[in-house]
């Protein structure tokens, strides 16, 4: 197949599902046209299969405020037209939905058939679509869609709650590349003497510094880890809340214990350094930070919002537990489960290896593409016979 992909190519988590989604189609023998106003970060440019359309936007005097839903509708029916897409796959309702419905338009006009299917992955959804004056546009983009998936089940559910949607949301959940996200002890041994010494444990955060993931609890919960045992914290991200983590942690006195990485597209070689990984957050459609750390063999202690319950099994449901879910802003009881997990090799060990396990069997790429290959097949023949 012929696919378009558009979304926010920068750090964050629709961004990161749709380029490794576009990786993982090419690498099956898919055609994959990137258009957006920037390469994805997690592009390397040397990919077979991808192709990528940078969309430009003219900055006339009249436009206070350059228009690039439009200059995306453009772009995105030029492309389908020269390279004869089978449809596009956007990511994140506003305003890409709405940019592949105008181009569909267009192109219908000059007799070319060109389905697209909306993925919401939820702050477009939680956030920005219940803003009033997005929540027409937001709701008309998901209906007019040619198809809709959602990240999560909670995310379908709180859709169809918020806008009142009642056409099919197809639930693909995100996924992982279970061999470039792994665990090999040989390279772990080598390279996180970097970060914590033999007898200290490492903990991990992964986000964009944004409010909701709620950074401070982790630097509160680390300094109570870090009173009760030898540890330090490695943060991967930036965003908002970076001074404000920073001052904190001098406030505690824990500044020398934490590493502020920045942004990094190699989180999978990050990520297996580490014994625990943080996610606290106010709200999670999913939690892939999680899942990566998971396919890492890091389990994660988390809070039991949106779609993170889906991911994380804390034991509730009769399975070996591959994680910890408490309520948001508990930080003692997270903290004291840290320091417990963190004390206890053999039960740390157990829920490594439980987490692992979950990602290789519900949420590796070579199980979650097939369901969009699939679901992109039923949508163009669902366009042909209607058109």
């Amino acid at each position: 197949m012929k696919i378009g992909i558009t979304c926010y190519p920068t750090y964050g988590g629709s961004g990161v599902v749709a380029t490794e989604l576009g990786i993982e189609l090419a690498a099956r023998g898919h055609d994959i046209h990137f258009i957006t106003y920037s390469q994805p970060f997690r592009l390397t440019g040397r990919e077979a299969n991808i192709h990528f359309h940078e969309v430009a936007v003219s900055n006339y005097p009249l436009f206070e405020h350059p228009p690039y839903d439009l200059a995306l509708a453009t772009r995105m029916a030029e492309v389908a037209e020269f390279y004869a897409l089978d449809l596009l796959h956007v990511h994140y309702a506003i305003p890409h939905s709405v940019s592949a419905l105008l181009a569909r338009q267009m192109l219908a006009a000059n007799g070319r058939s060109l389905p697209f299917i909306t993925t919401l992955h939820g702050t477009d959804i939680t956030l920005v679509g219940l803003d009033h004056s997005y929540w027409p546009i937001t709701r008309f983009g998901i209906v007019e869609s040619d198809g809709v998936t959602a990240i999560s089940s909670h995310l379908r559910d709180r859709t169809r709650e918020a806008f009142g949607v009642t056409s099919e949301i197809e639930v693909i959940q995100n996924f992982v590349n279970c061999d470039v996200y792994t665990r090999n002890p040989e390279l772990v041994a080598a390279m996180r003497p970097r970060f914590a010494a033999a007898d200290e444990r490492l903990l991990v955060h992964l986000s964009n510094f944004r409010p909701v993931k709620r950074i401070l609890d982790v630097v509160q919960v680390f300094a109570r880890v870090a009173a009760a045992i030898p540890a330090r914290l490695m943060l991967i991200g930036d965003g908002p809340d970076r001074s404000a983590a920073e001052h904190l942690a001098l406030q505690l006195k824990v500044q020398d214990r934490i590493h502020f990485v920045g942004k990094q597209d190699n989180v999978n070689e990050l990520l297996p350094r580490a014994d625990l990984m943080r996610m606290p957050s106010e709200m999670e459609s999913f939690g892939l930070a999680a899942l990566e750390a998971m396919a890492c063999s890091v389990p994660s202690i988390a809070t039991r919002v949106g779609g993170v319950p889906e991911l994380i099994n804390d034991g509730q449901v009769g399975e070996e537990p591959n994680g910890l879910l408490f309520e948001v802003g508990d930080i003692s009881a997270m903290s004291e489960a840290a320091i417990s997990l963190l004390r206890d090799d053999s039960r740390l060990a157990a829920m490594s290896k439980a987490a692992r396990k979950t990602a290789q069997d519900h949420f590796c790429a070579s199980r979650i593409i097939p369901q969009y290959e699939s679901y992109y097949e039923r949508v163009i023949a669902r366009s042909r016979s209607a058109s």
